[in-house]
């Protein structure tokens, strides 16, 4: 960015400039940010470390990460709406997947409120999840205290940033927008930012439709609809574009960043709170 679009951090519209960098560029700048992450889960966050103030990381040892393979990041606060665990909701499937594809990561973090009873069960399933596919190719990793370090390897490490709220439940949905400015597509519910920030193929995925709108309001039934879409987005286009087309797979990334990233950033917003709310 230094070299397209000097000056980029002082006008963040300059981050269009994002979809000219060059493939190579932006896949490298990617890589050494990938293998930080997974340096750092590996040695802090590996099941059974010692955690500062007491305690050890909870999960099943099932080796170290790696990172050569498809890893995917869902951090943000637990609670019930979030769904943290409806990407682990059929492990057969998911099993499935890494059988087909290779071996998946996916990094879980967050936490909930002590009074949030709904939202620490949904902790506990995916740990009993990351026990469940510890033999299966999926290594699934529950990262505690969550903190700022944390979310910067994160959002700049991961290949793919997940988010699965129930609509309309989500008002906005920061962490994607913070993947985004990193260059990580979207794989998301159409709600909160994502309904002006998705463009298939371009900036990331939807999963499943615009559910609110069309009147689907039932949980268990939108439950089992997202899902599915979701493992379909991962089976039929996602996993076979990261596998099989590294340059259409840069120009999504491009597309995350030099789409979204140009425009979801906190200097827009603030220009505009001042142009038109502050003004008089």
């Amino acid at each position: 960015l230094e070299r397209v679009a000097p000056g980029w951090d002082r006008d963040n519209s300059l981050l269009r400039a994002g979809l000219s960098v060059s493939d190579d560029d932006v896949v490298a700048a990617h890589r050494v940010q990938k293998e930080a992450l997974i340096k750092l889960v590996n040695t802090r966050y590996a099941p059974g470390a010692e955690l500062p103030g007491g305690g050890t990381v909870p999960g099943v040892p099932d080796g170290s990460l790696d990172a050569s393979r498809f890893t995917i990041g869902f951090a943000r606060r637990a609670t019930g709406y979030k769904r943290m665990d409806l990407l682990l909701s059929d492990q057969d499937r998911l099993a499935a997947l890494a059988e087909r594809f290779g071996p998946i990561q996916i990094l879980f973090a967050g936490k909930a409120h002590p009074h949030d009873h709904a939202g620490k069960d949904l902790i506990r399933n995916v740990l009993a999840a990351a026990a469940a596919l510890a033999e299966r190719r999926v290594h699934v990793r529950f990262l505690p205290n969550y903190e700022v370090e944390l979310c910067r390897a994160m959002v700049q490490g991961v290949d793919i940033w997940v988010n699965t709220p129930l609509p309309p439940l989500e008002a906005s949905g920061t962490s994607g927008m913070k993947a985004a400015m990193n260059a990580v597509p979207q794989l998301s519910v159409i709600d909160g930012w994502w309904v002006e920030g998705w463009v298939e193929g371009v900036t990331g995925w939807a999963i499943g439709e615009d559910d609110f709108s069309a009147g689907r309001t039932n949980y268990d039934e939108l439950r089992g609809l997202h899902a599915r879409a979701l493992y379909d987005a991962l089976e039929r286009t996602i996993l076979p574009l990261w596998m099989n087309d590294r340059a259409g797979w840069a120009r999504v990334m491009k597309g995350a960043l030099g789409v979204n990233g140009a425009y979801f950033n906190t200097h827009r917003m603030v220009e505009q709170y001042a142009a038109r709310a502050y003004a008089d």
